[in-house]
C-alpha cells in the first residue's frame, strides 16, 4: 500500500488532466475534438515504448538496490535512456513528419487528418522528453521513492499542464498543435524535478 498508493494516485489524476485536455478540444470544434481523439489511438501505440523501458528500469534497479550494486543501478539508467532515445527519435520524426499517416490508419476525413497532424507534431516533442522522463520514473520506483514520483506527476499534471491548455488555446489562432505543446512543456519540468532528486538521492546513498 506504501509504495503502489502514490504510483495508483498518479495515474488516477494524470489521466484526468488528459481527459481536460480532450475536453479543452471539445470546445475548439467537432474537428478537432476528432483529431485529438485520433491523435490519442496513436499516442497509445507509441507510448508502450518508453512504458516498457519504464517497468524494465524499474524491475531491473529494484534487483540491483536489493544487492546493494547502486553503482549498477545508476548505468542502468542512463544505459536505459540511450536505448529508448533511439527508438524514441524514430517515433518523434514519424510523429512529426507523418502524422497524417498515422491519422489515416484510423479515419479518412481530410479535416480530421490534418487537424491530428498538427496534434502529432506537438507530440513529437513529448515523445524525446518520455524517453528519458519515464526512465528517471523507472529508475526511483525502483528505489521505492514513488512518493516524489507521485508528487513530481502531480506538478507536472496539475500545475503545468492544465494550465497550459487553457493558456495556449487561449492565444489568438490556436489549434491542436498550441493545445498539445502543454504535454512536452509539462514533461520539461518533470524531468527538471527528477534530475534534481537524482542528484539529491545520489549523494544520499553516496555513489
Amino acid at each position: 500500500m506504501k509504495l503502489g498508493s502514490p504510483i495508483a494516485l498518479q495515474d488516477f489524476l494524470i489521466n484526468i488532466s488528459f481527459v481536460v485536455i480532450l475536453a479543452i478540444a471539445n470546445t475548439m470544434g467537432v474537428t478537432a475534438s476528432a483529431g485529438i481523439g485520433v491523435g490519442e489511438k496513436a499516442t497509445a501505440f507509441i507510448m508502450l515504448l518508453p512504458i516498457a523501458f519504464m517497468q524494465a528500469m524499474a524491475a531491473f534497479v529494484a534487483q540491483n538496490v536489493g544487492a546493494k550494486q547502486h553503482n549498477r543501478a545508476r548505468k542502468s539508467l542512463f544505459y536505459g535512456m540511450g536505448a529508448s532515445l533511439v527508438f524514441a527519435t524514430v517515433m518523434a520524426y514519424i510523429s512529426f513528419f507523418h502524422g497524417d499517416a498515422l491519422a489515416r490508419i484510423f479515419t479518412q476525413n481530410r479535416g480530421v487528418v490534418d487537424a491530428t497532424a498538427l496534434y502529432m507534431k506537438s507530440y513529437a516533442f513529448d515523445v524525446l522528453m518520455t524517453a528519458v522522463f519515464f526512465c528517471f520514473v523507472g529508475y526511483f520506483n525502483g528505489y521505492g521513492k514513488t512518493q516524489f514520483v507521485m508528487i513530481q506527476g502531480l506538478i507536472g499534471a496539475l500545475l503545468f499542464r492544465i494550465p497550459l491548455a487553457f493558456f495556449l488555446t487561449s492565444l489568438p489562432g490556436a489549434n491542436l498543435f498550441y493545445l498539445g505543446m502543454a504535454t512536452p512543456a509539462s514533461s520539461v519540468v518533470q524531468i527538471i524535478l527528477c534530475v534534481s532528486y537524482y542528484w539529491m538521492l545520489r549523494r544520499k546513498i553516496c555513489i
